[in-house]
């Protein structure tokens, strides 16, 4: 799969949630329902992945925790 094709997957997916679930759920319910869009779709992804964060070359104790890291790809959303 090319990464344009990837990435119209991936939106894909998150345009069919927002057109079946609406606005004004809390982001728990959002990032569910894009769990199974995902599966559904085949799309490899990582939930709620911790990533380390560097300030001046030293890795700080806090971590940045991403709602999905898809096909082994970092998305800062």
């Amino acid at each position: 799969m090319q990464k344009d094709m990837q990435t119209y997957e991936i939106i894909g997916a998150a345009m069919r949630v927002h057109k079946s679930l609406g606005p004004g759920f809390l982001e728990p319910v959002y990032q569910e329902a894009l769990e199974i869009e995902f599966q559904g779709r085949s799309i490899p992804y990582e939930r709620e992945k911790c990533l380390p964060i560097i300030y001046n070359e030293r890795p700080l104790k806090t971590f940045y925790k991403a709602d999905f890291v898809c096909l082994g790809l970092l998305s800062l959303n």
